[in-house]
């Protein structure tokens, strides 16, 4: 029997070289349009993140609309803290804990803010038709509004209830959330929307964005 030529014993070292390199690669981010809203998308080790910058500025804060679905065989916890955002020249903005931005609706928070804020969000999450979330902002809207009545605590109540919240979620539920940047008025700018998740982390190229939600074109 005739030993096995060059050529042929790197076909069949291919696999065991070059495989592990595309194992390592980072994950793609799928971009696309909805409701006027420009989504990427990236899985990884079966959790699905999904985000949109929303064309609204509430105070301080610029919003970011997130959608996570866990198709992974174990459990995953999901929280605000998760997710920061690196500015081109490496300056890091983290996510706003939940607590600290219902707060702020409670205490100063106008009516015309959470209406605005709901109107755009709802329009973003129902135009979603590939994405349906078993305990996310529709769920928490309802038990938060029938749990009070007088107005004032009504606009907390929807703001608490877009807020994306600490969850936990099993193999395939989902949630979805706005998250709240302080940028004291300011765009985000260009750079790096980053989640981390246990041993996963997932980054997203963010384009110099003039105006949030704006269309982002690439080359």
């Amino acid at each position: 029997m005739r030993p096995p030529t060059i050529p042929a014993l790197l076909l069949l070292a291919w696999p065991l070289v070059f495989f592990p390199l595309f194992a390592q690669a980072p994950s793609q981010a799928i971009e696309f349009e909805s409701n006027g809203l420009h989504y990427q998308t990236i899985t990884r080790s079966g959790l699905t993140i999904m985000f949109a910058p929303l064309p609204v500025q509430v105070r301080e804060y610029v919003v970011v609309q997130v959608a996570v679905s866990n198709g992974a065989p174990s459990a995953r916890t999901v929280k605000p803290e998760d997710f920061r955002f690196v500015r081109a020249d490496g300056t890091a903005i983290a996510a706003t804990p939940a607590r600290q931005v219902v707060q702020q609706f409670l205490d100063k928070g106008g009516r015309n803010d959470v209406i605005r804020l709901v109107g755009t969000y709802e329009v973003g999450l129902y135009g979603l038709s590939r994405f349906t979330s078993t305990n996310g902002y529709e769920q928490r809207r309802q038990a938060a509004l029938a749990e009070v009545s007088s107005s004032r605590l009504k606009a907390a109540a929807a703001a608490s209830a877009i807020v994306l919240v600490t969850t936990r979620l099993q193999s395939g539920e989902s949630t979805d959330g706005a998250v709240f940047f302080s940028t004291q008025g300011k765009p985000l700018g260009a750079g790096k929307l980053i989640a981390i998740f246990g041993a996963e982390r997932f980054e997203f190229e963010v384009g110099g964005l003039r105006h949030p939600g704006e269309l982002i074109r690439r080359p």
